[in-house]
């Protein structure tokens, strides 16, 4: 069903209930879910919740639960969907139109009456064809691309201060989610930046407060602030020196896979005044008088060597005066417990851990997912460095093509989705940087990595051009399913994100032909 007003259609609906709550595992979700726990918690609402990694976790969910489903609800992305008009059509249009078929067949006292029926008839025919062909061309132009809409914990933010029980942590909680969209370049810049605007707002709204407040704060308080951050990941739990070089854009401007590369990063800290002593040591412990002014002053060396974009906008969250986290820390760390590769526990493990790190109560688990992050980058990092080392990056005519062989290191990790895309969309820029090849610049990345040894799958995923005009919009999801159906080759499209798909090995070298193609 359509939603439009998510108070009444939705939360009025179903607050008087008990709800089932299915929640997708990525961090946007989680957010999602926690806000609306939140609220829930607030109103007494029972409700059972039940993660689902896929399309199969969701219909099996569903059809144990039917029953007792009274709304389903998916948020369609709010970008381009097709008016309600031009895609349904009312039943009673159509039983008028399959009427007057029976009444033609009378016979009829006037015989004008008659032809102005059968005009009337052919003109409803003409134009439910037209209305046809119309919605044809409108669901292939809206289906073809895979986009992403606006997250889905701002709208519940959202929800929550419309009814005025919005709290400091809901908006956290919807800043970590919009975070997570950015992180992962489901969204255009502008987009961001905008719902950076409308986040700031309520973040000035939560987090003004007077010296006499201040004073009268306890010590462990929350608080939330807007900055104009170094884009480097986890650099303040890390050391400058290690996040450097797992930073996708400083690793790829800098082309760290190569001697030159490093050399190149020697020269930038050199230019910077920055001893390397300092540089190698956790971030919390360099001198205050370097840390002061470090932001200016890696801004300032960037700019000479070409890096324009080292700041970003984000937010930052305080506990007390020692735990301090950007909102990129909590994504990549609540990514990271969600997708460990861990055996220790399954999968709704992992998700309840995941779920748990965004609770101020389990800073414990947040930090554990900081030091998982850290292995993650690391881990992404080597496999470019070894990617592009060994060539294994191709040009298959339309798109660029490359595949993690089994028994590299760390192949495990990148068997999963999120982690898979991260690494493929890193190695894309860095590969853009590295190519001398005009044309390969602007080609898509299909990548793929060992699934299952014992079932002989592989995880395939496909990747938009690397461009600054990206309107980040994915026509592989589409291109997948047309290529698995003209080869018969044995897919299985269970992921939520349309562009990652199971595929079984011995099929790989027909449907990458039939995807070349394709694509042509």
């Amino acid at each position: 069903m359509f939603v439009t007003d998510f108070r009444k259609e939705f939360y009025e609906t179903v607050h008087n209930q008990r709800v089932l709550l299915f929640v997708a595992s990525d961090v946007d979700a989680l957010c999602a879910c926690k806000i609306l726990q939140a609220l829930f918690q607030c109103d007494h609402v029972q409700y059972t919740l039940v993660p689902v990694s896929g399309w199969q976790e969701l219909e099996t969910a569903y059809l144990e639960h039917k029953e007792q489903i009274k709304l389903l609800i998916k948020q369609e992305d709010d970008l381009e969907v097709p008016a309600y008009d031009d895609i349904f059509r009312d039943e009673a249009e159509d039983e008028d139109l399959s009427d007057s078929d029976g009444d033609g067949s009378e016979p009829s006292e006037k015989r004008t009456r008659l032809e102005e029926e059968i005009v009337e008839r052919n003109r409803k025919r003409r134009q439910r064809r037209e209305w046809e062909a119309r919605r044809k061309d409108i669901l292939f132009d809206y289906e073809q691309y895979e986009y992403y809409g606006t997250s889905s914990a701002m709208v519940m933010f959202d929800l929550a201060w419309m009814m005025s029980k919005d709290l400091n942590d809901m908006l956290w909680w919807a800043i970590v989610g919009l975070t997570d969209q950015w992180v992962h370049d489901k969204i255009t810049q502008m987009k961001y930046v905008t719902d950076v605007g409308i986040l700031q707002r309520h973040v000035s709204r939560h987090n003004h407060r007077n010296e006499a407040e201040e004073n009268m704060l306890s010590v462990d308080c929350t608080r939330i602030s807007f900055e104009y951050d170094l884009c480097l990941v986890l650099y303040q739990h890390w050391s400058l020196h290690e996040s450097l070089y797992n930073t996708s854009y400083t690793a790829a401007r800098f082309k760290l896979w190569s001697v030159h590369g490093q050399k190149r990063l020697q020269e930038f800290l050199a230019d910077m005044g920055l001893p390397l002593k300092q540089v190698k040591q956790k971030f919390q412990s360099m001198d205050v008088s370097l840390k002061g002014n470090l932001r200016e002053m890696i801004e300032e060396s960037a700019n000479k060597f070409g890096m324009k974009d080292m700041r970003v906008q984000t937010f930052s969250i305080q506990f007390g005066f020692k735990h301090k986290f950007l909102a990129s820390d909590v994504v990549f760390a609540t990514m990271s417990l969600m997708e460990s590769p861990e055996k220790d526990g399954s999968g709704t493990d992992h998700f309840i851990q995941a779920l748990d790190s965004l609770s101020r109560s389990n800073l414990d688990k947040l930090y554990l997912g900081l030091e998982l992050a850290k292995k993650h980058l690391q881990a992404t990092q080597q496999t470019i460095a070894s990617c592009l080392c060994t060539n294994l990056v191709t040009s298959q005519g339309p798109f660029l093509y490359c595949s993690l062989m089994e028994g590299t290191p760390d192949v495990t990790l990148f068997s999963k989705p999120a982690s898979l895309s991260l690494l493929s969309r890193h190695l894309l820029k860095s590969f853009v940087y590295s190519t001398k090849n005009r044309r390969c610049k602007l080609l898509p990345l299909v990548m793929a990595a060992p699934l299952s040894v014992e079932q002989g799958t592989v995880t395939v995923v496909g990747i938009p051009p690397e461009t600054d005009s990206s309107d980040r919009k994915n026509f592989f999801g589409r291109a997948f399913e047309k290529a698995a159906e003209s080869t018969s080759s044995r897919t299985l499209h269970n992921y939520f994100d349309l562009s990652v798909i199971e595929l079984k090995a011995e099929d790989r070298s027909k449907f990458l032909d039939a995807l070349v193609s394709l694509l042509s």
